[in-house]
């Protein structure tokens, strides 16, 4: 990988032939757990300046009509998490001279907060060519981390590392962006204005930008920061979530369905029909086939899918699964795609073969996708790549539950084109939650599972076991489900919390995590809601066969602690009555706790007799954990699933929500 300096400039062609279509990721760690930002690009004229509106994408507007901008979003790493951002740059508009990358945090919190700020560049056979990393973080709200720009005919990049104290508002500002610094309006108003309100470009111009690097200082500004977070205007089609009353006669009348899946029964069946149906939906909807595609350096075009193709490879064809391919300027970009359903585990001799093909063939890349999770540093499969072939071949691997986690985002949050794409995905979603589809995400803790259970209640599990490494990876898979699928439901970004220290790997990591478990017997790990004040935590006692899910929620910066336990009180009204309230106080000694049940009618019962002051309060729920390693009603799997969408549903929901975005 080819590192650059603050200020310097690389041609993306030096790098790698393959620059059509490149990923972006912006990264960064935070030691507390709960640090996080949101990535935004500008496309830029020849003043520096946007054309329009819709040229700036961010968290309210993820892509571009024509496909050559596409956020992402954010994906979990060993470390963290990493922000993608893809960028077609060979149908990039011709006037659009540069591409400003940049990213920006709310709340009041600073890049200074963050470590390990970094941007990267893959080019689009998936391998990292540039890194740039940031040191100087301080106070800045807003950061332009990196920007690519045109020099006649070919893309350079260019580190840049400036901040801004004004967040995404003085950052989009000095581009050309006007945006409307009124008081905020109130909920109910913000709501309805929300689908309006679009931004205004504003006409003045600035300068070229020089070849030659040059420093770029902090931009600081005495202007008060704007209270407003821009909008743009949508004009989806987003199902309802609740569905018309039904014209059937009782409940056994069954809906006719596009995609039946109550009549399957052999493996073979489910993995031909679920490829064939996730394909050709795929090839119908444009939104739905550039967001799987896009995240694998696809560019933005027509696309075509295929199933069954026999390609000739040795003394005997090979038929994968399935192939796609997208036209863009002339070119193609062609996919092999090798599915397995259930808990079928993708063979790594299969794979191979399918990267040799692509590699004679000129393929671009070989897609995996199973219902198991891809860890970084914990290959689902292991291949050899001849570096002497001309054609590199990038493997990517997808998940079913990422499968169904886009489909309901754009149809339930996002919205798509027409009313006949949105049912397309409905249909979609329907097949993939069948239980018959074998579509069901990861549904195995693996063969060290039950060893490492009997060794745990043997006491006889020592540290250094290699097992042990094998469930922690096993329990990252789950966790990284279990936020895939909440955050489809609720619309919002859900990602494993990692409190990572400066400079720590994922290997070391999941090792010291590893010798924990052997040590007390527990599974842990956070999850961090958006909208939610706190960070919900799971903790599986594998001694006691114990799940516990918590969450601390800090006290209130006014009031009167009374006024405080009466409010929770009353916001927990529908809470189960045998959730454990505790309270937290500056002190090392706990605070009171009890029962919902008990604290109902004396919520005063929560504050400390000794008048110690309140940080907090804790909110969890216990539950027992099933035992098996498969998708039974008593597994463990099944048990966490269970517990979080209780917590969620009967707790987290009806807390105040986190305060909406403020730049």
């Amino acid at each position: 990988m080819h590192e650059l300096i603050k200020g310097a400039n690389v041609s993306l062609p030096s790098l790698s032939p393959d620059i059509g279509s490149v990923i972006v990721s912006l990264s960064w760690t935070s030691a507390e757990g709960d640090g996080d930002a949101d990535v935004s690009v500008l496309l830029l004229d020849a003043n520096g300046k946007v054309r329009s509106e819709e040229d700036f994408f961010f968290y309210n507007n993820q892509a571009s009509p024509d496909g050559t901008v596409q956020l992402l979003g954010k994906t979990p790493t060993g470390s963290g998490s990493e922000d993608r951002i893809n960028l077609d740059l060979a149908v990039m508009p011709g006037e659009v001279e540069r591409i400003v990358v940049a990213a920006s945090r709310y709340r009041g919190a600073r890049f200074g907060d963050l470590d390990d700020l970094r941007v990267t560049l893959a080019d689009s056979a998936g391998e990292s060519i540039i890194g740039f990393s940031i040191t100087d973080a301080t106070v800045e709200s807003a950061f332009l981390f990196a920007e690519l720009y045109r020099r006649g005919e070919e893309w350079k990049f260019r580190a840049v590392g400036q901040g801004y104290e004004t967040g995404l508002v003085g950052l989009a500002t000095d581009f050309g962006i006007d945006v409307d610094d009124a008081e905020e309006p109130d909920e109910q108003a913000a709501s309805s204005e929300a689908a309006s309100q679009v931004l205004e470009p504003r006409a003045t111009a600035a300068p070229p930008v020089p070849e030659a690097p040059v420093p770029v200082p902090v931009v600081a500004s005495e202007a008060p920061v704007s209270s407003r977070r821009p909008r743009t205007a949508k004009k989806k089609v987003i199902l309802p979530k609740a569905a018309k009353k039904t014209l059937a006669e009782n409940d056994a009348w069954r809906t006719a369905r596009l995609f039946p899946a109550s009549s399957l029964k052999s493996d073979h069946e489910r993995e031909v029909r679920a490829t064939s149906i996730l394909l050709s939906v795929m090839a119908q909807v444009p939104e739905f086939g550039r967001r799987l595609t896009a995240a694998f350096g696809a560019p933005a075009g027509r696309m075509e899918t295929f199933t069954e193709v026999s390609l000739p490879h040795g003394d005997a064809p090979k038929r994968p699964d399935g192939v796609i391919r997208v036209e863009r300027a002339g070119k193609l970009w062609t996919a092999l795609v090798e599915a397995k359903t259930n808990g079928n585990s993708l063979k790594g001799e299969q794979v191979q073969d399918y990267m040799d093909i692509a590699a004679k063939r000129g393929y671009e890349a070989v897609i995996t996708l199973s219902n198991d999770v891809a860890l970084e540093g914990s290959p689902l499969v292991s291949v050899k790549i001849d570096g002497r072939r001309k054609n590199k071949v990038a493997l990517w691997h997808l998940s079913w539950a990422e499968v169904t986690y886009q489909a309901q985002i754009l149809i339930r949050h996002e919205g798509v084109g027409n009313a006949a794409h949105a049912w397309l995905l409905q249909e979609l979603l329907h097949y993939l939650q069948h239980e018959n589809s074998g579509c069901h995400g990861f549904q195995n803790m693996g063969p060290a599972w039950v060893p490492v259970r009997n060794g745990i209640d043997a006491e006889t599990l020592c540290q250094g076991d290699p097992r042990a490494v094998e469930v922690v990876e096993s329990w990252e898979r789950l966790i990284r489900q279990v936020c895939l699928r909440l955050g489809g439901e609720a619309g919002e970004k859900v990602l494993p919390v990692q409190r990572a220290k400066r400079g720590s790997d994922p290997q070391s990591r999941r090792a010291a995590l590893a010798d924990g478990l052997c040590e007390d017997g527990r599974l842990h790990a956070e999850i961090r809601i958006d909208s939610t004040i706190g960070i919900l935590a799971i903790t599986a006692d594998l001694r006691t066969s114990k799940l516990r899910t918590s969450i601390d929620i800090p006290a209130p910066e006014q009031g009167y602690p009374l006024s405080w336990a009466k409010r929770l009180v009353r916001q927990l009204s529908e809470a189960p009555a045998d959730l454990h309230v505790e309270t937290l106080v500056a002190s090392q000694s706990g605070g009171p706790r009890g029962t919902l049940e008990k604290l109902r009618p004396e919520p005063g019962d929560l504050l400390p007799k000794d008048g110690s002051p309140i940080t907090g309060f804790r909110l969890s729920l216990l539950k027992s954990t099933g035992s098996t390693r498969g998708n039974a009603e008593s597994g463990f799997i099944r048990s966490v699933d269970n517990a979080v969408d209780r917590f969620h549903t009967s707790v987290i929901a009806h807390l105040e929500r986190r305060p909406a975005r403020r730049e």
